[in-house]
């Protein structure tokens, strides 16, 4: 009686052991990693570049899940919806979490209610770049030139209500233009307008500029941000130029849908600081016009509620009002 007892302990030991064992360790199951915008914009390189090493440091497969559309809000709802099991996150950069709740009436989510903080990526800029057939080389020529087209011109963006569109607002009013911001389903096919002279600008990120920027297909005359970037050093700042008022800098992060078990998060973020440590996983990224620099969930978090405050402000002073 008294050995089967104790096998009986044995058996109920070894269960709650099971039951108690990171359960991480207990699925090989896929981890999808959603992205708000189409392949071939900045967001889709760095995930697909991130993907690649996250997957060999996690032991599990790491698939890009593009769902275009709304400047990301398709993305978020699809992350809210999903199960908080580890197997899908978002990769997004400020416009969808820190922006577009505040100028969407209905976004369907809340990223400080719905969403959990996994990983911060890098900051970056966003810019004005000239079409191939446009004639300006900086951002005086270009003032000129739409000046020589009846002082109206449309003016490429990859999302509504976004960065981009308040930036075009703001020249117009500096310049006494009527520039038009022309919103698409993120960059790519904006780009492929611009490739195409379909529109005369754009304004986007560097990342997604900047290898059409170095093949002298598109031209930036202009960025964002307090400073000039490393991968443009002759591309000056709007601020240098007298356009102020958006110096403060866009980031890139990894979300997960609230409730997401702290084990799943924990194995995640560890593995995006190891990832981004990877010398070749830097300098590809600092390429694409991004400055890296890992945040924890904690710091994610912090800088997501900051940026999110800087742009109350700028969204109510612009009289904007949600759509």
């Amino acid at each position: 009686m008294l050995g089967r007892r104790r096998f009986c302990s044995t058996l109920l030991s070894a269960a709650a052991l099971g039951a108690a064992a990171p359960l991480w360790a207990q699925s090989d199951a896929p981890i999808h990693l959603l992205v708000g915008f189409p392949p071939g914009g900045g967001s889709d390189a760095i995930a697909r570049l991130l993907a690649e090493k996250l997957q060999a440091e996690l032991g599990r497969p790491v698939l890009v899940d593009n769902r275009p559309g709304a400047g990301g809000q398709i993305a978020g709802q699809q992350l809210k919806a999903a199960r908080a099991d580890g197997t899908t996150l978002f990769l997004s950069h400020d416009h969808t979490i820190s922006i577009l709740p505040q100028v969407v009436k209905k976004p369907g989510f809340d990223p400080q209610a719905d969403f959990e903080p996994v990983g911060g990526i890098a900051t970056f800029v966003n810019g004005l770049a000239v079409s191939g057939g446009t004639p300006a080389r900086s951002l005086g020529e270009f003032v000129a030139w739409v000046r020589k087209q009846g002082g109206q011109a449309g003016i490429g963006i990859p999302a509504p209500a976004s960065t981009p569109e308040f930036l075009v607002q703001l020249l117009g009013k500096k310049y006494d233009l009527k520039l038009t911001p022309v919103p698409y389903k993120g960059s790519a096919p904006m780009m492929a307008d611009m490739l195409g002279n379909q529109i005369p600008a754009g304004v986007g990120s560097v990342p997604d500029f900047i290898e059409y920027q170095r093949a002298g297909k598109l031209h930036m005359i202009a960025v964002l941000g307090g400073q000039r970037q490393a991968a443009l050093p002759g591309v000056p700042t709007f601020a240098e130029l007298g356009v102020k008022g958006l110096e403060d800098t866009p980031y890139y992060g990894i979300w997960a849908p609230k409730g997401t078990p702290a084990d799943f998060v924990n194995r995640f973020t560890r593995a995006l600081e190891k990832a981004l440590a990877v010398p070749e996983v830097h300098r590809q990224l600092t390429d694409m016009g991004l400055t890296v620099g890992y945040m924890t969930p904690r710091q994610l978090e912090t800088r997501e509620r900051a940026y999110t405050q800087v742009w109350s402000r700028i969204i109510k002073d612009s009289g904007f009002q949600p759509q």
